[in-house]
């Protein structure tokens, strides 16, 4: 869990809780309200960073938002948000959303093969069960996209991919295949959508839970560069690392000499230099402008 001191004071709300990205707070007269707070910390491999990316919290809510709207419109989806008139301190980067009891899995689409699922398929030939055809490369986009679901982790642990059936039988089979079916559905349709506007949406990850009526809600945030990823279409390639939208340009940092940080040690990792932090905040603020067509401002 993530310092207390990260979290700001707001008159009226009780913070409860800090991850790497969010912070969270309860109404204080009616615990079926909640604060959601996106800040501009960022991670990498499993570290909460002690350099922000100013914006970031902004552009994830403002894409979150945007999404929520597409998605309610295209498939009647509904979400957790009740609305946006939140603390002077925290506008433009918080939600007033309803509580959910949150479903205890990862809901994750793939319709490109790269990251943790690309590492699944070169040790077995299938990711999280499902078999994939023999020849496919880092950035492969598959046939047909697959539901690829991840066991919850807590702050510091990595979520663990795991198959359709240990999902079936953690939740039951019925909401099994409701997620893998809305999952699914979530991305052909957001997948549609960037394509048009030149961009790959190569994974997403979403947070799905029941509202108080026990009706499947989407929560958290939704197809953001924290979630998803992102591709330039004109730069796709197959067979090498992807460009993309979101912070790519820390990971590569801290990974090359330049940082002389060791990621086997126990040390936390150093500052982020000024040039590292403007081009981490243009790649989020491109995906926005690229995404929604709307100029950030």
């Amino acid at each position: 869990m993530i310092e207390q001191q990260h979290a700001p004071t707001l008159d009226g709300w009780r913070h409860v809780y800090s991850g790497k990205v969010r912070d969270l707070y309860v109404d204080e007269t009616d615990e079926a309200r909640l604060l959601v707070v996106a800040s501009d910390r960022v991670s990498a491999y499993d570290h909460v960073l002690e350099t922000p990316i100013p914006d970031k919290g902004a552009v994830l809510t403002a894409l979150t938002l945007w999404w929520f709207d597409r998605l309610e419109d295209e498939l009647d989806l509904p979400n957790h948000l009740l609305g946006t008139d939140v603390p002077d301190a925290v506008r433009g980067r918080a939600m007033v959303c309803r509580r959910l009891e949150m479903v205890p899995v990862e809901c994750v689409a793939r319709g490109y093969l790269t990251g943790s699922g690309l590492a699944d398929y070169r040790a077995t030939g299938a990711v999280c069960g499902v078999e994939l055809p023999p020849g496919l490369e880092d950035g492969s986009r598959l046939e047909t996209a697959i539901f690829t679901p991840a066991s919850k982790a807590q702050l510091g642990e990595h979520d663990e991919n795991v198959t359709f059936a240990a999902v079936a039988e953690q939740v039951g089979p019925e909401l099994a295949e409701q997620l893998r079916a809305l999952t699914l559905r979530v991305y052909d349709v957001a997948e549609r959508i960037t394509r048009e506007r030149g961009v790959v949406l190569a994974d997403t990850k979403l947070e799905l839970g029941h509202d108080s009526g026990g009706v499947l809600t989407l929560g958290d945030e939704v197809l953001t560069p924290d979630s998803s990823r992102f591709w330039p279409a004109d730069q796709w390639q197959p067979g090498r690392a992807q460009s993309s939208f979101d912070k790519q340009y820390v990971r590569d940092w801290l990974t090359s000499p330049a940082s002389g940080w060791d990621r086997a040690a126990d040390t936390p990792p150093p500052p982020l230099p000024a040039d590292v932090v403007e081009r981490t905040r243009e790649r989020y603020v491109e995906a926005y402008e690229r995404i929604t067509g709307r100029r950030w401002d």
